[in-house]
């Protein structure tokens, strides 16, 4: 089973209108689903994310095969494309930085940023992380953020926001199932 965390109902939209997921409630998060996927969408920030995770590991067993996927829009330094899919292994938060495995670092703040010195922001990574980490039973994870802007929120929109996911979508696949597809 594939279990993935969004922050917005528009990055959730791009996996409902590919993957045909059905609607549903979970205590009091939406969720999205089908045989081979269960959507959560968390809302922003930190602790939103880290309780919308954990409440998908105490409502669901987990299988030794079984992935959890924090996927969403970040913001970026004009290094990468708006559009681009970036492979997340460590999270810097609260001046403590998370490795996990060697790819990009992202930082993850509790509120939106303008500054443009940074390389790559959100707001949920940590969230996701720290719930994944303390789940023994959680064998795969993956963090995948597609930059929606260069520290310009301002410019996003829902519709921009689901055809950003959606655009990346078979990349996301590639990475996670090595090559397989759900």
């Amino acid at each position: 089973m594939l279990y993935v965390i969004v922050a917005l109902k528009s990055e959730a939209q791009a996996f409902v209108d590919k993957y045909k997921l059905k609607k549903s409630k979970l205590n009091d998060f939406t969720m999205f689903f089908n045989k081979k996927i269960v959507l959560i969408v968390s809302g922003i920030g930190v602790y939103h994310a880290r309780v919308a995770t954990q409440t998908l590991v105490n409502n669901f067993d987990i299988g030794d095969e079984d992935i959890y996927l924090n996927v969403g829009i970040c913001a970026s330094d004009k290094e990468h494309k708006i559009g681009e899919l970036i492979d997340i292994g460590s999270i810097s938060y609260d001046d403590v930085i998370y490795e996990f495995k060697r790819a990009e670092n992202i930082l993850c703040l509790d509120k939106e940023s303008s500054n443009k010195s940074d390389k790559l922001v959100d707001m949920e990574s940590y969230g996701f992380y720290d719930a994944v980490i303390h789940s023994t039973a959680i064998k795969h994870f993956y963090i995948l953020k597609i930059v929606s802007d260069n520290f310009e929120p301002h410019k996003i929109t829902k519709e921009m926001t689901k055809t950003l996911i959606f655009n990346q979508l078979n990349a996301i696949n590639k990475i996670i199932f090595k090559e397989e597809e759900i």
